[in-house]
């Protein structure tokens, strides 16, 4: 059974038992604890967590997930992934255990046809209800092991919905390991569909079987997961998932590069399945917006590309390996996940700079390591130190792997435990903070969700209208619930509508003011999303006593709101102009919309020349400029999307969407404000581009108003600049060359004649050096020199002087400071002398320090009074040592 198959199977099986097929949603999630969707219940959590009523009781998705926890497994066992699609039924409050165990039996029985004796079932170590059901479905007891919460209590890996699960495993036969079920051996019981009773709440924990149960969920849920991959393995009777259809034409892309057979054990086999699978993930990492990064998700997927290259060259492939593997991975799964097809472009361009950056890396590493080697068997020592080896990790991105190999090459060791010491460390860092935000995110959470419980969601009415009658339902301040609050209180409230627009979308919030019936005022300050379709408003207490059901007119502060719509329509239209302008790929990756004001992110590879960022901003206001219609409508998700419109990275949507089209060129899934016709976003103006990491490009602009007021100042400043130069502004940059050019040219002329002076100065200094022992000594204060020229006069005095031992010894005062600079003649220093240990004492005179190491040194401070005596100190330490040269 082909996987297209598998995947329609599944979704008809429950699509016939009352299911709603919902799409995959994308890699980013939308969740801050989150730095990858690792699940198919991830879009659903706001449903399991009580926060939003689902729209549909019973769900079933085939979600794309990425876990990296399992990296190092990959290639060394037939199950292991770092992507893999998880096909998955859900139950928001309706069915339980009794009909998820049913519906998983049949399926896997019936609809698949797996055998029923080869079909192992583990329980949670105390479900006795969940024991019962599958002995009465049929299956005996010896074939059911109840496992601790390690294995058997699931979660997401982070504090949220968790609960006791069922997985059933498969007997893949003794070929693949020994007896005893999947509790002795994971290999040959490989688990394939994990049955998820979601009841409970999870805490901060340090581990899976370490966190606490802090509460219950309002209902109970089923969230179940059955693995494509290791499903298709099985009934396509091959070894590991990388030999399934899924995989198998980028494994022999891959052997065709390296120019010999897949083998069959070995060091090998582990490589080939790496650069293979970890292609797959890059690519759908890619597609769905992540880009290689030094932290977060894009570290992952560079890891991950880094990886795949290392093991390449494992396999004797030089060439690059990426963009090839990647291709294999569009063309075969291409069809049925056409983000990637949509993105190819994209993938192949950030997958080839990644590969040439790192073979650079590569390179470079080599040599330090090297080096590093050479100077540990100087030192006579058995092992590399882990310091070492953690810098060309950390620094560099030199793989501990091979630094071990090249390490073993040499003769010597690595000291791990140090590398894995200073490893642990960098993790508690990242990981202490990560934790203070995320708990401090779950705390607000929680206030707000003690707020949702009995409060109806905000209607917003701020599409429409810019005013409206609101009452206060709920009034947070402190991070507590609270019935009042005071004048001068900063406080946080929900209203029954609201016409102030929550930032999202890259739109921040509305602002405004809030007045009550009885007179008390609020300035409302930001506003944002709680929960979904529960907005918090951010306020001040101004004038009064703010109190809990009191009603009052809220109102938008409207030319800010104006501004806004400006720059959001704006945003739409240099997006489009963009992708139009670089290509498909350049799509956008986040973006800040402010009051006549934005900031555009998107995805490229090279900086923009001035004639392309001219032609782009020449584009936006051509469009502007040909007013066109600007439309919101909405539509269920699918059908927004094949009607083209653009769904943007790192976004959630729901079961149905708002489209927001600009005439016939641009179509956007989008919540956020616009304008009614495109001439109204005013001038457009570029400000600046620049890079903001790997691949990844920032443009920075102004609309409406603030591009006039920009216009405005340029001419003010042109004028005056025109005035000073005595001429008209459109000939002030001629009038300007022309004066720069001659500026040039006599700041030339300067320049030879100071050198001439300079050099006068030096013959004099020269002829002045007197015999001082076994050489020559000159010894000057002088003015009107710079720090440099003072270091420059030393030593071309120094060579004026001639042959033989010499020393050259200047002071001078230069803005309120004392300046010294020594010269010692090159067998002085031959033997072991410094310039720098003549100025020691001296530069502490004029209360300072010296610096350089060699033949010539400088020294400065802030008493230039004392500059007499530290020339002398200087003298007698040059004449002391001319003395025993």
């Amino acid at each position: 059974m082909r996987s297209t198959q598998i995947r329609q199977t599944f979704t008809d099986f429950f699509t016939s038992r009352g299911h709603r097929p919902v799409p995959s949603s994308p890699l980013i999630p939308d969740d801050p604890t989150l730095l990858l969707a690792n699940a198919g219940m991830n879009q659903f959590k706001p449903y399991l967590l009580g926060e939003t009523t689902p729209p549909f009781p019973r769900a079933t998705s085939i979600q794309k997930c990425a876990r990296t926890s399992d990296i190092d497994h990959v290639g060394r066992t037939h199950r292991h992934a770092t992507f893999f699609e998880m096909m998955g039924n859900f139950s928001f409050g309706d069915y339980f255990k009794e009909d998820a165990i049913a519906f998983a039996w049949e399926l896997m029985t019936q609809g698949y046809g797996l055998e029923k004796e080869r079909l192992w079932i583990t329980v949670f170590e105390d479900d006795d209800e969940a024991e019962d059901i599958w002995r009465r479905i049929g299956v005996p007891a010896g074939r059911i092991q109840r496992l601790g919460m390690e294995d058997n209590y699931w979660s997401m890996g982070v504090p949220g919905p968790s609960g006791p699960s069922s997985e059933i495993s498969y007997d893949r036969g003794p070929a693949f390991g020994k007896e005893g079920g999947p509790a002795v051996d994971g290999e040959r019981y490989i688990e394939l569909w994990n049955l998820v009773f979601m009841q409970t709440v999870r805490g901060e924990g340090p581990a899976k079987k370490d966190y606490p149960i802090i509460g219950e969920l309002p209902g109970r849920n089923i969230d179940t997961g059955l693995g494509l991959d290791r499903l298709a393995a099985i009934l396509q009777g091959v070894e590991n998932v990388c030999t399934t259809d899924l995989l198998l034409p980028t494994l022999t892309t891959v052997q065709e590069l390296a120019g010999r057979e897949y083998p069959g054990t070995g060091e090998e086999k582990v490589s080939f399945q790496v650069v293979a699978e970890h292609a797959r993930s890059a690519a759908f990492l890619i597609a769905d917006g992540v880009l290689p990064a030094k932290d977060g998700r894009g570290y992952i997927l560079r890891r991950l590309l880094r990886r795949a290259i290392r093991h390449a060259r494992l396999l004797g492939i030089t060439g690059p390996v990426l963009p090839a593997a990647t291709t294999s991975v569009i063309t075969n799964l291409g069809d049925v996940r056409p983000e990637l097809t949509a993105q190819a472009t994209l993938i192949e361009q950030v997958v080839t700079a990644e590969e040439e950056s790192f073979t650079r890396t590569l390179t470079q590493g080599t040599r330090l390591l090297d080096a590093a080697i050479t100077r540990t068997r100087a030192s006579r020592s058995a092992a590399l130190p882990g310091d070492t080896a953690f810098e060309l990790a950390d620094t560099y991105g030199f793989p501990l792997e091979l630094t071990v190999e090249a390490a073993r090459d040499a003769g010597l060791t690595v000291d791990e435990d140090r590398f894995g010491v200073l490893l642990d460390e960098q993790r508690k860092r990242a990981k202490t903070g990560g934790r203070a935000r995320t708990a401090e995110a779950l705390r607000r959470m929680d206030t707000y969700r003690e707020l949702a419980a009995h409060l109806p969601r905000t209607d917003f009415v701020g599409y429409e209208q810019l005013s409206a009658e609101a009452t206060v339902t709920g009034l947070i301040a402190g991070g507590t619930v609270v019935p009042a609050a005071t004048e001068g209180a900063e406080v946080e409230l929900v209203l029954d509508r609201s016409p102030f627009y929550a930032e999202a979308g890259g739109q921040i919030g509305d602002t405004g003011t809030l007045t009550m019936s009885d007179g008390t005022v609020l300035g409302i300050t930001d506003t944002r999303y709680g929960l979904e379709g529960f907005r918090v408003h951010t306020a001040r207490v101004l004038e009064g006593e703010l109190r809990t059901g009191t009603v009052g007119e809220a109102r938008v502060d409207a030319e800010r709101r104006a501004g806004l719509t400006r720059s959001h329509s704006a945003t739409h239209i240099l997006h489009a102009v963009v992708m139009a302008t670089l290509g498909e790929h350049a799509r956008q990756q986040g973006s800040l919309v402010e009051p006549d004001r934005l900031r555009f992110d998107f995805a490229h590879f090279t900086g923009l020349t001035p004639d392309r960022l001219t032609a782009i901003e020449t584009a936006v206001n051509g469009h502007v400029l040909d007013d066109p219609q600007v439309r919101a409508w909405h539509a269920d998700r699918a059908e927004a999307e094949a009607a083209g419109a653009i769904a943007l990275f790192g976004e959630k949507y729901g079961e149905t969407v708002r489209i927001v089209d600009i005439g016939d060129f641009s179509r956007e899934l989008c919540g956020g404000t616009h304008v009614a016709h495109g001439s109204q976003v005013g001038a457009f103006r570029l400000l600046s581009e620049s890079s903001i990491g790997s691949n990844l490009r920032r443009v920075e602009a102004l609309t409406g108003h603030g591009t006039l007021r920009h216009l405005d100042t340029e001419r003010r400043l042109l004028n005056e600049l025109a005035g000073l130069l005595g001429t008209r502004p459109a000939d002030a940059p001629g009038v300007l060359r022309k004066r720069l050019d001659a500026l040039a040219a006599a700041q030339e002329k300067l320049s030879r004649l100071r050198a001439e002076e300079l050099r006068k100065q030096a013959e004099s200094l020269a002829g002045q050096a007197r015999p001082t022992g076994r050489g020559r000594l000159a010894v000057q204060q002088i003015t009107g020199v710079t720090p440099d020229e003072l270091r420059g006069l030393a030593a071309d005095t120094l060579a004026r002087i001639g042959d033989g031992r010499a020393i050259v010894i200047l002071g001078a005062e230069h803005d309120g400071k004392a300046l010294l600079a020594a010269a010692i003649s090159a067998d002085l220093h031959e033997h072991g002398a410094q310039a720098g240990r003549l100025l020691t004492e001296a530069a502490r005179t004029v209360g300072g320090g010296s610096g350089g190491r060699g033949p010539l040194a400088a020294a400065g401070g802030r008493h230039p009074e004392n500059l007499a005596q530290a020339l002398a100190l200087a003298t007698h330490r040059a004449t002391d040592l001319l003395a025993e040269a």
